[in-house]
């Protein structure tokens, strides 16, 4: 195959940032993509229908002229979480999700959820108008490892969280197991799971191995050999409830290098390349649609988007870094050559 034409496709999960870095990596999202969800964990947080509309506001004057592009705003979910706020939001049409992070587990997450008994209003009723709830699924406690984090969150908070609230959509964000796919794959039409680009491509060892590399460094942080197969084997496979969210993070290089770096990896600009390469390699071209443009489309109940994206087999420009009014930002680097470009 030497050309492939998909619905084009959208992100449902993606960082923007804001003011001027916002203006830097907005362009390399809009070229490619169609719709995203986009992450509310500002500083401040976007926790209000105001606040949401306001960043929407300042996101479509960021966008270049020609461009077409639909932000899809989230709810940062805090404990003080008005439900009525939240009801009223998605009513408006403004409002397509609420994120959960629970407090301290990644960037910008320090309003987030302590007490999940706080927020039992509200998830009941985004339960009874069908608003989904986006978790970050990483429990915080100092004596959990790392690498275990997922794990523990699906069973000691996820499946609690959706048994004591029935009906409620919720989406798994950017799960890096075996075992959140195994658990994403035995729960009902309610629950979906999406995948990042990074995580199809690195383990552990990229990271660590010969060297740190901060610029591998994201959260939740890359797991064994093991755990990337079975989200490869997840997303290659063509099952409906798997769907692509990048979790696209754009830092400086400077917040990357610190030595309290930044957790994230900038995949934007060269994410529909990287899949292309990787569906090709497991022989799954015919699936790329599925993942990149039709089943989130499928979870949120929204239309694909009625024009297409081509890649074809050519070797893709190389990303080193975009360049920002605040500094360089280092585009994620897959460590083999590119054989597909977006035309």
């Amino acid at each position: 195959m030497t050309s492939l034409t998909i619905a084009r496709p959208d992100d449902w999960h993606l960082h923007l940032r804001d003011g001027a870095m916002m203006r830097a990596v907005l362009p390399h999202t809009a070229q490619h993509f169609a719709r995203a969800i986009i992450m509310p964990n500002l500083v401040p947080p976007v926790v209000t229908g105001a606040q949401a509309m306001a960043y929407r506001d300042r996101i479509m004057a960021a966008l270049p002229e020609g461009m077409s592009f639909e932000p899809l705003m989230t709810l940062y979910l805090t404990e003080d979480t008005d439900p009525d706020d939240v009801a009223a939001a998605h009513a408006s049409g403004l409002v397509k999700a609420v994120k959960l992070y629970p407090a301290g587990a990644t960037t910008n997450s320090a309003s987030g959820v302590a007490d999940f008994g706080k927020i039992r209003a509200t998830l009941d009723r985004m339960a009874q108008i069908g608003l989904p709830l986006c978790v970050h699924g990483e429990v915080t406690d100092a004596d959990i490892d790392i690498f275990d984090r997922e794990a523990v969150f699906i069973d000691r908070v996820l499946d609690p969280l959706r048994r004591a609230t029935p009906g409620l959509k919720v989406v798994m964000e950017h799960i890096t197991t075996s075992n959140a796919v195994d658990y994403a794959r035995a729960q009902d039409d309610n629950l979906g799971a999406t995948i990042t680009t990074h995580h199809l491509v690195i383990n552990r060892n990229h990271i660590l191995a010969g060297g740190i590399k901060p610029h591998y460094y994201c959260l939740p942080v890359a797991k064994r050999e093991s755990h990337r197969l079975a989200l490869r084997a997840a997303a290659t496979g063509g099952e409906i409830r798997f769907f692509l969210g990048t979790d696209s993070a754009p830092h400086t290089d400077a917040n990357k290098l610190l030595p309290c770096g930044c957790a994230g990896c900038f995949t934007a600009p060269n994410t529909m390349a990287i899949l292309a390469h990787v569906f090709e390699e497991d022989s799954a071209l015919d699936k790329l649609e599925g993942f990149a443009s039709r089943n989130g489309p499928a979870f949120y109940g929204l239309p694909v988007n009625a024009d297409t994206l081509t890649l074809t087999r050519t070797p893709s420009p190389k990303h080193g870094h975009v360049d920002t009014e605040d500094g360089p930002v280092t585009v994620f680097d897959p460590g083999f050559e590119l054989n597909w470009s977006v035309q």
